[in-house]
């Protein structure tokens, strides 16, 4: 089956997708122009006025996590994207920190901005006084009572409802599924505890605040993973035959994250509910929904550093180096998309860096995981897109 694209009117009103034949005729005969969004979904945008501007119904569902998230948009005829987002949950806690790294896991985190900040105060405490006549700073408030989200539970939830606004500028989102976690885990081992009924998860955090949210951008339905009544997220995947990979979470696939996505996206359009009739009476499946292959894109973040005053440490001859920051010597800025080239080869990355001195003048370019392709000289250097603060595979 042809896959679908996206379709923006004139006034940049999405409308309902086409077929991808249909939109090669469009854009060949002069009725509309092809752009890429910031998710790098491929849509076109009409030129000419539409013969209609009825839409169906489209489903967002978003399957929030940790680490990962999933999103799927379907319709009931076809599935229109599978998104896999690398949440920024883990860097963020980390920068916050000094990460004691052992094994290649994170141990815990100490030091970091907390730890400069006790550093500083420390420096002015007299410890050969007595307690009470020690330079402390006293109480001034009571700071505990604020609800301020932590800020690595703040970016992941950001995160999403970025890909949830790209998603609903280019596709006439009816309805966002949005999936609650209800954690049941034992707070000491942090295995699931099935008789206790309590437990917490950091997907718990802000995930109402987050729901508010996208309220902004269309109506919004709460599914839980496991329903009692056979709608769960996991029922209606394994219905839709749709195969999860359990055990490798981390491996940017469909079958990881998106599926769960889509399954939640599905649940518009097929329930399990109850029917009664003269001789029997129980529960089926009901509605109708076409699961199809479609785009599939890894949605990361830019891991360059925020400008700092300095390296905290100096080196030789007492000289403190420049730290972090997105402005380069050169026009470009951390996160732009480029293309490079080096020994006759191609690469297509993100700018994370530069060096500039007398004897070298050159751009750091990096992949989607930001793990560095290599540096290259200015003059094979070539800018495809401004930052927009995603990484795109």
């Amino acid at each position: 089956m042809n896959s679908r694209v996206p379709v923006v009117n004139q006034d940049g009103t999405p409308a309902m997708p086409t077929l991808a034949s249909r939109a090669r005729r469009w854009v060949r005969d002069g009725k509309a122009v092809g752009k890429w969004n910031d998710l790098g979904v491929y849509y076109v945008q009409l030129l000419v006025t539409p013969s209609d501007t009825k839409t169906q119904p489209i489903v967002c569902g978003c399957d929030p996590g940790k680490s990962y998230s999933g999103f799927g948009v379907q319709s009931s005829l076809a599935t229109l994207f599978r998104g896999h987002a690398v949440l920024p949950f883990q860097r963020v806690k980390e920068r916050l920190g000094t990460a004691v790294i052992k094994n290649e896991k994170v141990i815990k985190n100490v030091g970091g901005r907390a730890g400069r900040r006790r550093v500083r105060r420390g420096r002015r405490i007299k410890r050969n006084l007595a307690f009470e006549l020690r330079n402390h700073r006293q109480k001034r408030f009571n700071n505990r009572i604020k609800s301020k989200l932590p800020p690595s539970i703040l970016a992941s939830r950001l995160m999403e409802i970025r890909i949830a606004k790209e998603l609903c500028s280019i596709f006439p989102i009816s309805d966002i599924v949005y999936e609650v976690v209800k954690a049941d885990v034992d707070l000491t081992s942090g295995r699931k505890n099935a008789k206790s009924g309590k437990g917490f998860s950091p997907v718990m955090t802000a995930q109402y605040w987050c729901i508010e949210q996208l309220f902004k951008l269309a109506p919004v339905s709460k599914m839980y993973g496991w329903q009692k009544d056979g709608n769960g997220t996991s029922q209606i995947r394994k219905y839709l035959r749709l195969f999860k990979d359990k055990q490798n979470k981390k491996n940017p696939v469909p079958e990881t994250h998106a599926v769960d996505g889509v399954a939640l996206a599905a649940s518009k359009f097929v329930r399990f509910k109850p029917f009664a009739t003269n001789n029997s009476h129980g529960h089926q499946w009901q509605g109708k929904v076409t699961i199809t292959e479609s785009v599939f894109t890894v949605i990361t973040r830019p891991a360059y550093f925020r400008r700092a005053l300095h390296f905290d440490n100096p080196s030789a001859g007492g000289i403190r180096k420049r730290k972090g920051g997105t402005v380069t010597a050169f026009g470009y800025r951390a996160g732009d998309y480029v293309e490079a080239e080096k020994a006759g080869v191609k690469y297509r990355g993100w700018i994370g860096g530069f060096t500039n001195t007398e004897k070298s003048k050159k751009l750091s370019v990096y992949d989607h995981n930001w793990k560095r392709i290599g540096q290259f000289s200015l003059s094979k250097v070539k800018l495809l897109r401004r930052s927009n603060k995603l990484c795109i595979a």
